[in-house]
């Protein structure tokens, strides 16, 4: 059936707002060229748009030529702004942006192992306020009678951890500190307004990456996260898949070869995780006689995988990157047996620091153990994939929200 007027109105001002995003200012004559619309609908489209105070006029385009200038619009960046956090066992990060990603403040707070829940929680929450007050996302700007103008829109936070899918809340773990789950909580108090949502680091990270990073021409991938823990992220035909309880991609808990044990319920020791979490890749860098060089990067597997990855020639450093080769490519191997993603990304700090002398050695493995074709891949953004995933999900809810028709 054709869709009715107001539908058609609704279309066509989200396929305008998704141009502007997309592609930055733009005249009325290069919307109707690139939506295939007529001049009164587009016309009619940014008057609403305008009136509505999604879109205003930037500038002015066509200076060169004779005539009047067309006006550029673009959209009204200050109609929200939006927070991510990456929140690790040791440190906390945060940036605040505005509704199409400019960053406006960004700041960071370490967490000792000693440190209290509640101090650890008013230390992040403090962290959070002060980087929205810093970029102008406190209160309501007098010039427009929206009360929602310009405050802190939607915050999204990535975490370590399972995800209850009907709840949308970090599930207890007992390898996760307590703070994480009230943080969220914490969070939701300090901006009652803003729409407060966490996901699992991997998932957020697998996005970044698909959007921004080294899986941009994928529609079907796994991300195997490496960092001070593991975890994979399966997207198939572009959607991200979560489970029925929220676990798709926690192989720390798979069984592998090479452990003294097998994993529990509650604890992934004897998995995947004991051959390829951070303190293990330090463990085993230490048999081959290779030390950690700068104690201060973290987590710290990624600095003696970084240096291996820049000596390859070296006779250890070229073992260990065998070694550890062998290891990944166990758990790689078992994903492409399940999964046939045709491409794994190594992500994290760890995949990127091994950049692509480690894939190489991944990919030749996983040749070796299946007759399945797959491309292993380094990460391009490391570990700033958590955060970019956050704001890419935060930004993403805040447009869905402020993009929609209003309700008649």
């Amino acid at each position: 059936m054709p869709a009715s007027p107001s539908t058609a109105r609704a279309i066509n001002d989200r396929l305008a707002l998704r141009l502007l995003q997309e592609e930055g200012p733009l005249t009325a004559g290069q919307l109707k060229q690139m939506t295939g619309l007529s001049r009164p609908t587009v016309a009619d489209l940014v008057e609403r748009l305008t009136a509505s105070g999604l879109i205003t006029v930037v500038g002015e385009a066509g200076r060169q030529r004779r005539g009047p200038n067309a006006k550029l619009y673009g959209i009204v960046a200050d109609r929200a702004h939006l927070a991510a956090l990456d929140v690790r066992t040791e440190s906390v990060r945060v940036v605040v942006t505005d509704l199409v990603g400019r960053v406006l403040a960004e700041a960071s707070v370490p967490i000792g192992g000693d440190t209290g829940t509640g101090s650890v929680v008013e230390q992040a929450v403090a962290l959070v306020e002060r980087a929205a007050k810093e970029a102008g996302a406190t209160g309501a700007p007098a010039r427009h009678a929206d009360r929602a103008w310009g405050r802190l829109h939607t915050v999204g936070i990535g975490a370590p951890g399972l995800i209850d899918p009907a709840t949308g809340e970090l599930r207890d773990s007992s390898g996760l500190p307590e703070w994480h789950r009230r943080l969220v909580a914490a969070v939701q108090e300090r901006f009652p307004e803003a729409r407060v949502s966490v996901g699992n680091e991997a998932n957020l990270a697998a996005l970044a990456e698909q959007r921004d990073g080294a899986a941009r021409d994928r529609d079907t991938f796994v991300l195997l996260w490496l960092s001070h823990g593991t975890g994979a992220a399966v997207v198939l035909d572009g959607a991200l898949r979560r489970g029925a309880s929220g676990g798709t991609g926690e192989i720390g808990f798979l069984p592998v070869p090479g452990t003294t044990g097998l994993p529990s319920a509650t604890d992934c020791d004897g998995g995947f995780h004991s051959l390829a979490g951070s303190a293990a890749i330090v463990e085993l860098a230490g048999e081959y006689g290779l030390t950690v060089g700068d104690a201060s990067e973290r987590p710290r597997a990624a600095a003696v995988v970084r240096a291996a990855a820049r000596t390859p020639r070296d006779e250890s450093a070229g073992r260990f990157l065998d070694a550890l080769a062998d290891r990944l490519a166990v758990g790689v191997a078992s994903v492409v047996a399940i999964l046939d993603p045709g491409c794994v990304v190594l992500g994290g700090e760890v995949g990127q620091a091994g950049g692509e002398e480690l894939a190489r050695r991944v990919e030749h493995r996983v040749r070796r153990m299946s007759p399945l074709s797959t491309e292993v891949r380094p990460s391009t953004l490391g570990g700033a994939a958590v955060l970019r995933g956050a704001l890419l999900t935060a930004r993403d809810q805040a447009q869905e929200e402020l993009f929609a028709p209003p309700e008649r």
